[in-house]
């Protein structure tokens, strides 16, 4: 029937204006007011957003975002995570849904799209469908993922990886923030805590809009990228331990200096992804230092290595030979090394069928594109373990994300939107009027 749609021409529900398939568009100004109302709650120091996982302020999105659903005709389900699913029915009630949707949380100085812009595109493509007067035969159910970030509680896309069975729910409740909160009481103070089992839900399909937060797409020119693959992830916390002593009065020679070992280890980490290029990359990012006085030298480093890549071979070599070299390096100076993977997850491959759907689609309506992998985790790389899954990319300003100068052109939000609607209708299956 979408084949049959996109050669002919249907009105919408007032039956006086009649489109192409393939002009079939969202509204594209009123996906961006939603993204600015949104972006109010929480508002960052500097233009972005800190709208931290479970908060107030995530409280306060997660109505904003049932009060739109429910205007829009959509019904709201809750699971025991905390996971929104608003859905909305198509003509065939027992027939699989088709989700899409991302995230509302955001890190501590985020951006006003990584994670938005996926659930309020899926909230308009629900609209436009509507304002189209198109009636599917799947339902469709937007979705808003709980806890993606890990910001808060590590590790990330907790809800997506409960829902998807590689992680269990009562240890997720036990996840604890930097005030040692639990994330189940938190759940529950915020008055977000369902009552449906997690993972009950079936799905014929999920897809998710996401913001590149890379520089590639901006600067090979295109406007959506059709991600073929999701990058594994390995997160190695560290600990290096040494000596805390007097920084003036403690001899070069004998010091057990905790911070040296955090030097070598962080060049350990850039030497073994650079022999692996282009297929790898790896940093420290988290790093707490004790005592962290100006005067003592450090007698502990915790830090966080972070290891990726979209060829499993890749990404366990790389965790293989960091685990060899490691403790030696700082035996060499003095201090010792212990490490254990705090988050991990293997690379996805995405459904072919859903990323034929989603380059036709970029076709059809005249959008440059490219296949890219996604350098970051996303909540569909666990639902991919699940359901054919698929993911639609447009470019953000210089590749800048986790960031609250994070920005997107309201063309790259409408073109991305444009690029899911088309592939959701032809994946919930239109129906003729």
């Amino acid at each position: 029937m979408f084949d049959q749609l996109v050669k002919t021409t249907r009105s919408n529900r007032e039956g006086h204006v009649t489109a192409r398939a393939e002009n079939m568009r969202i509204d594209g100004q009123r996906l961006w007011d939603s993204l600015m109302e949104m972006a109010q709650i929480g508002p960052g120091i500097a233009g972005g957003n800190n709208r931290q996982t479970l908060t107030d302020e995530d409280g306060e999105a997660r109505h904003l975002f049932q009060r739109w659903c429910i205007d829009a005709g959509g019904s709201m389900g809750v699971d025991e995570m905390g996971t929104m699913f608003a859905r909305f029915e198509g003509t065939d009630s027992d027939a699989l849904p088709v989700y899409v949707g991302s995230h509302l949380d955001t890190q501590p100085t985020g951006g006003k799209y990584d994670g938005v812009l996926g659930v309020l595109a899926g909230l308009e493509v629900v609209r436009s469908i509507q304002d189209l007067g198109i009636k599917t035969r799947r339902p469709i159910v937007v979705t808003n993922w709980t806890n993606e970030e890990g910001t808060r509680f590590a590790p990330a896309m907790l809800g997506s990886g409960v829902f998807a069975g590689v992680l269990d729910r009562d240890w997720a409740y036990d996840r604890v923030d930097a005030a040692g909160t639990r994330l189940g009481d938190e759940l529950e103070r915020i008055g977000w805590k369902g009552e449906e089992p997690v993972g009950s839900r079936k799905m014929h399909a999920f897809l998710e809009l996401h913001i590149e937060q890379g520089p590639i797409l901006e600067a090979e020119g295109k406007d959506i990228g059709v991600v073929t693959h999701g990058q594994g992830l390995r997160w190695i916390e560290c600990t290096v331990t040494g000596k805390g002593q007097h920084t003036g009065s403690t001899p070069m020679y004998l010091r057990r200096n905790a911070g040296r070992g955090l030097a070598r280890v962080t060049e350990l980490v850039h030497e073994i992804a650079m022999t692996r290029q282009p297929d790898a990359v790896g940093a420290i990012g988290h790093i707490d230092v004790y005592p962290n006085s100006r005067n003592i030298i450090p007698e502990k480093v915790v830090f966080t290595v972070d290891f990726r890549s979209h060829k499993l071979d890749v990404l366990l070599s790389m965790v293989e030979e960091f685990n060899a070299r490691a403790p030696g390096i700082c035996a060499d100076i003095g201090v010792k090394f212990s490490g254990h993977v705090v988050g991990q997850f293997d690379p996805p491959a995405f459904d072919e069928t859903l990323l034929g759907r989603i380059r036709d689609a970029a076709d059809r309506l005249g959008y440059s594109h490219m296949d890219i992998v996604s350098g970051a985790g996303h909540d569909a790389c666990w639902l991919n373990r699940l359901y054919p899954t698929a993911m639609i990319m447009c470019p953000c300003v210089d590749g800048l994300s986790h960031n609250e100068a994070e920005e997107i052109s309201p063309y790259w939000a409408e073109a991305g939107a444009n690029v899911l609607l088309h592939a959701v209708l032809e994946t919930a299956e239109v129906v003729r009027a």
